[in-house]
């Protein structure tokens, strides 16, 4: 899974996300964990949380995801956040957008970001899903903004990593929102969009 590389963008020194381009096999292994995506799912959506607070959050113990945080921290993933009430640490995601491919050189590499694109694709899938047997109990009108779209275009490989960069550009203005909760409209929910971009077939081989 990969995003478009807008390291040299200059928005990036004003509080957009950096992009960390993951292509350390032990790094993509260390985030291939369902506790470990559930527990930065949760930062995203409620900012710094100790290890008790995220475990009544995704239904784990204190202990496990006391530990899946450093694991966490030690891939450079989350970090903490300060003091806590009592003794416990709070912990929050650090800003980043993640960017790693399986078509490196490093076969091992190739391996592992496969794994993590699979277990992120099988949990977007769960939660889509989700959403449509649960859609007749939203509000109608998140019922009827909720969409879904599905088109057949054709471009070069340059095109679709312009039309991949002009998508990135749309979402990253509304990443503030995500980091200082105060931004958030008073009638906001947080929305995911999944984006899949593949050739429906092989280029044409000429006789």
């Amino acid at each position: 899974m990969t995003t478009p590389d807008t390291s040299n963008d200059p928005t990036h020194e004003s509080g957009q996300p950096e992009i960390r381009n993951v292509t350390d096999p032990m790094t993509m292994r260390a985030l291939t964990h369902p506790v470990r995506l559930a527990l930065l799912e949760a930062l995203a959506l409620e900012g710094p949380l100790t290890a008790t607070q995220a475990g009544e959050l995704i239904g784990e113990s204190p202990t496990t995801c006391s530990f899946h945080f450093r694991q966490l921290a030690k891939y450079g993933f989350v970090e903490e956040a300060g003091p806590g009430p009592g003794r416990q640490r709070p912990w929050k995601r650090v800003d980043v957008w993640m960017n790693f491919s399986d078509t490196n050189d490093d076969p091992e590499a190739n391996i592992a970001a496969k794994g993590l694109e699979r277990l992120l694709f099988e949990r977007g899938v769960a939660r889509i899903r989700r959403f449509y047997d649960t859609k007749t109990e939203l509000p109608k009108v998140w019922q009827e903004a909720s969409d879904s779209m599905q088109a057949v275009i054709y471009v070069t490989p340059e095109e679709l990593r312009e039309v991949n960069t002009q998508l990135l550009t749309i979402l990253k203005a509304f990443h503030p929102r995500l980091e200082n909760h105060s931004l958030r409209p008073e009638n906001s929910l947080p929305i995911e969009l999944l984006v899949f971009a593949f050739p429906v077939q092989g280029p044409s081989v000429a006789p």
